[in-house]
C-alpha cells in the first residue's frame, strides 16, 4: 500500500490543529463559532494554492464527526455527487469538499442546490478564483464566502516542526537533524505554500542517507536542491493574477520603479506576457496619456520587440517600457474629459445638434436649414473661427481640464484657454 505524502498526512485533524488564518479558525472567529455550536452552513474558500483550504475543510469535518467527503467539480461527474447525497440522506449530513468549485457546470449545480437548500449536505468549496468574478450567483448566494491569507514563513516554520516531532503521521521517528538555515529556506522559498514546504522537508528527509551515528542531517543546500526553486504561484484566471496586475499598474501610476520592476519580474516568471503587454498599453494612454504622448508609441515598439523575440530576451524592451513610463509625467485628462462627456449623454444631458453642423449633403438639406451659415474654419487666416457646435442644451459645457504636468499638455492648455475666452 503506497503512503500518503507527509503533507496529506500532516492535515489537521482537529480545528484548533490548523496553522494560520487565525481571522477565521482562532477562538472567538466565524469558522470557530460555527464549529462550537455545531451550526455549519456551506461556505466558499478562497486563496492561493497550497495555504489551507483543504485542511480548514477536513478539520471542520474532524471536529464536528460529521461524513466528509471530497470531490473535484471538474473530475468528478455528477454520478459522484450523487453518491455523496445518497450518503447524506443515510446519515442526516455530510460535508463536501468541491475543489475547483468555480468550474462547476450547470448539470452538477442543479444536481446540488436542493442538497444545500436543505442543509443535508454542507458545501465547502475551494478555489483560487475570486468567487465574486467566477462562482455562479446561485451557488454563491447559498454560501459565505472566506479569504485566506497567505502563510507566512513562520506559520510554515511551525507546521514543518510539528511534522519532525510527530511520530503518529510525521517524521518523528526518524532521527533527524536540520539546520535553522535549511528550515528558513523550506519555509520560505515555497511563497507561502505549504503543501510544497512538506513535501520538500519530506524528500529531504528520505533522500539522505544518516551519518555513522545514525542522524539524517539537512543542511542548507540538501534544503535548496529538494525544493528547488518553486515554479511561480500565479494564476491566470486566479485572484491573484489580477492583483499583480493593479500592483503593477499602479506603481507606474505612482512613479515607484523599483516596485514596479518587481511586479514585471513576478509577470515575467509566470510567463505572462500578453497580459504585460496588454496592461503597458493601456497605461501609456490612461496615466501617462497626453503629459508625453511619444510614450504610446514607444510603449507599442517595445510590446512588439518583445512579441517578437519572446522570452528571455523579451524581457529587455520590457523593462525600457516600464522604467520610461514610471518617470514620465502624468495625465489622465484625455480619458476623463471623454468619460465626462459619456455620462451626461448616459444621464440624457444631450440635445439637438445645431442645425448649421448637420449633414448638408443631400438635395432638399438647405430647404430643411441644414447646413446653412456653417463657418469654414480653413476660409480664415488662423484655422479658427468662433461658433457653437454643442447642442444649446449643453452649450457651456466643458469637459476637458488640461493637467500641467508634461510640456505637451501645457502647449495644449495655452491653447485651449485662448480659445475657451475667445
Amino acid at each position: 500500500m503506497s503512503i500518503k505524502p507527509l503533507a496529506f498526512r500532516m492535515r489537521p485533524r482537529r480545528i484548533e490543529e490548523i496553522i494560520g488564518q487565525e481571522h477565521l479558525v482562532s477562538e472567538g472567529k466565524i469558522i470557530y463559532r460555527m464549529v462550537q455550536a455545531k451550526q455549519l452552513s456551506s461556505m466558499i474558500l478562497y486563496g492561493p494554492p497550497g495555504i489551507g483550504k483543504t485542511s480548514i475543510a477536513s478539520a471542520i469535518a474532524g471536529s464536528t464527526k460529521y461524513a466528509f467527503r471530497t470531490l473535484n467539480a471538474v473530475a468528478n461527474n455528477k454520478k459522484d455527487m450523487e453518491a455523496v447525497a445518497a450518503e447524506a440522506k443515510m446519515s442526516g449530513k455530510v460535508i463536501l469538499l468541491l475543489d475547483e468549485v468555480h468550474r462547476l457546470d450547470k448539470g452538477k449545480q442543479d444536481f446540488l442546490l436542493p442538497y444545500l437548500e436543505n442543509g443535508s449536505i454542507t458545501l465547502i468549496g475551494a478555489t483560487t478564483s475570486n468567487p465574486y468574478h467566477a462562482i455562479n450567483p446561485a451557488i454563491r448566494s447559498r454560501c459565505q464566502i472566506f479569504e485566506l491569507k497567505p502563510l507566512s514563513a513562520e506559520h510554515i516554520k511551525k507546521a514543518l516542526n510539528e511534522a519532525l516531532e510527530d511520530k503518529e503521521r510525521g517524521l518523528g521517528n526518524k532521527d533527524t537533524k536540520v539546520t535553522d538555515e535549511a528550515l528558513t529556506h523550506l519555509a520560505s522559498a515555497s511563497n507561502g505554500d505549504v503543501r510544497s514546504s512538506l513535501n520538500a522537508l519530506e524528500l529531504a528527509v528520505l533522500s539522505t542517507k544518516p551519518d555513522e551515528d545514525g542522524i539524517i542531517r539537512i543542511d542548507l543546500s540538501v534544503a535548496e536542491e529538494c525544493i528547488q526553486r518553486k515554479s511561480f504561484t500565479h494564476d491566470k484566471d486566479g485572484d491573484a493574477h489580477y492583483d499583480v496586475l493593479s500592483g503593477f499598474q499602479k506603481s507606474i501610476r505612482g512613479s515607484d520603479v523599483n516596485a514596479a520592476l518587481h511586479y514585471l519580474g513576478r509577470l515575467i516568471e509566470a510567463g505572462d506576457l500578453q497580459s504585460i503587454n496588454r496592461r503597458l498599453l493601456v497605461i501609456a494612454y490612461e496615466d501617462i496619456g497626453l503629459a508625453s504622448p511619444q510614450a504610446g508609441a514607444r510603449t507599442l515598439a517595445a510590446i512588439e520587440s518583445a512579441e517578437r523575440i519572446g522570452f528571455p530576451e523579451a524581457r529587455i524592451p520590457l523593462a525600457n517600457a516600464v522604467i520610461e513610463l514610471c518617470l514620465s509625467p502624468k495625465s489622465n485628462s484625455a480619458y476623463k474629459a471623454l468619460d465626462a462627456a459619456i455620462a451626461d449623454i448616459r444621464a440624457g444631458k444631450s440635445g439637438e445638434i445645431p442645425d448649421h453642423l448637420k449633414d448638408a449633403h443631400y438635395k432638399g438639406a438647405k430647404e430643411l436649414g441644414r447646413g446653412i451659415d456653417y463657418l469654414y474654419p480653413h476660409d480664415y487666416d488662423t484655422g479658427w473661427v468662433k461658433q457653437q457646435y454643442l447642442p444649446d442644451r449643453i452649450k457651456n459645457k466643458v469637459y476637458y481640464e488640461p493637467k500641467k504636468t508634461g510640456k505637451f499638455e501645457q502647449a495644449l492648455a495655452a491653447v485651449y484657454d485662448k480659445l475657451l475666452k475667445s
